[in-house]
């Protein structure tokens, strides 16, 4: 049991609800459904935005619902006024296929340290069962400093 949350500030939820809008993440149909104190999940539909020709689930749809939560939760772990997360490997195994409906991405940590951070994410279906495992890496890297004459007065 986690005694203090892992989040360093605002809730991830509102973060994804206004960044993922206008980019491969939003266009998929995915949202940011909760956070808890260790692990956010996040819903993907099975439609015609995510499946592939065979009328599947696409696994690249998979490994992007997988990365996305990834990069989120290690963003809100670190200080991202110093640092910004970066992926650096991402594994996923497809166990289901899914025809449609919806699926669902847990992530959580087992592995935050200073430069790497290595996240678990478990995807399954609306009967809860497995479809995809995948686990990612991400580099966690200083912000570049800001040369003395390009900062705002």
């Amino acid at each position: 049991m986690v005694k203090n949350p892992i989040w360093h500030d605002v809730s991830p939820i509102e973060f994804a609800s206004t960044r993922w809008k206008n980019c491969a993440i939003g266009h998929l149909g995915i949202e940011m459904v909760e956070a808890g104190d260790d692990f956010l999940k996040a819903r993907m539909p099975v439609d015609e935005r995510t499946r592939q020709p065979a009328g599947l689930l696409h696994g690249g749809a998979s490994v992007v619902l997988a990365e996305s939560l990834a990069s989120c939760a290690a963003a809100f772990t670190i200080d991202r006024s110093r640092q910004h997360c970066v992926g650096l490997e991402i594994n996923a195994n497809h166990v289901r296929s899914v025809k449609e409906g919806y699926v669902v991405g847990v992530v959580t940590p087992l592995h935050i340290g200073r430069t790497t951070h290595i996240w678990h994410v478990m995807i399954t279906d609306q009967q809860d069962r497995l479809v995809c495992v995948s686990r990612v890496t991400m580099a966690v890297l200083d912000n570049p400093a800001i040369p003395e004459d390009n900062i705002p007065r």
